[in-house]
């Protein structure tokens, strides 16, 4: 029954029996799945039909609008299974927040995981201090893990740079959990009574292996 689950997609059933271990740890095994080559084969028609009546996703991903990271793809994960954020740069807002708070306190997600990427095109932007439109306030949004990295006088602080890019883009997910906490009571409450946890993690564009934090 419970490979079956997996292949078709969460029920309200299947999503109560999973913890937040669980939950991290199904991840895990997609994103290894993909990596092999070996993902499930699913129904995508069967799925629409058994979602039409609900949801009940296991976990939700604040990630990168980034096209290179089709978040259900990298994690081997179907229609109805986990709810998606996406956003340049990965941080949140009082919009995501509360499309985080609905995810785990109403509909019953365990798991929220905040996933940066390597050679993250907004973070170049953030270390380039690039000017245009509406980017211009999003990226201010990434500056606060600019200035968390500190390097050594001389060092290319800029885009050029893509290993000082990772590492503010690093940054960037562990503030992002941390003002997930500090912004959203209906979440720390959740953390702190161990019915959900956070979780951060970088994809890495040039192999498709995702990486947890301890």
């Amino acid at each position: 029954m419970e490979n079956l689950l997996v292949h078709n997609t969460q029920t309200k059933e299947s999503q109560a029996a999973i913890n937040p271990e669980k939950a991290l740890q199904l991840l895990k095994e997609g994103n290894q799945r993909f990596l092999d080559n070996a993902t499930i084969s699913r129904s995508f028609d069967k799925q629409i039909e058994l979602t039409t009546g609900g949801q009940f996703p296991f976990a939700a991903v604040v990630s990168c609008i980034d096209s290179r990271i089709p978040t259900e793809i990298i994690f081997d994960q179907g229609i109805g299974d986990i709810f998606n954020a996406r956003v340049a740069g990965n941080f949140v807002n009082v919009d995501i927040l509360g499309s985080l708070e609905f995810a785990c306190k109403l509909a019953g997600s365990k798991l929220i995981v905040i996933m940066g990427h390597t050679s993250c095109g907004a973070v170049k932007g953030a270390c380039d201090h690039a000017k245009l439109g509406n980017l211009t306030a999003m990226l201010d949004n990434i500056t606060p893990a600019l200035d968390k990295v500190k390097t050594a006088d001389g060092v290319d602080r800029s885009s050029s740079n893509i290993d000082f890019v990772n590492e503010v883009a690093v940054q960037n997910t562990h503030l992002t959990i941390e003002k997930l906490k500090q912004d959203s009571p209906v979440l720390n409450e959740m953390i702190e009574n161990g019915e959900i946890q956070v979780v951060g993690a970088m994809y890495d564009v040039a192999s498709g292996k995702v990486s947890f934090f301890d």
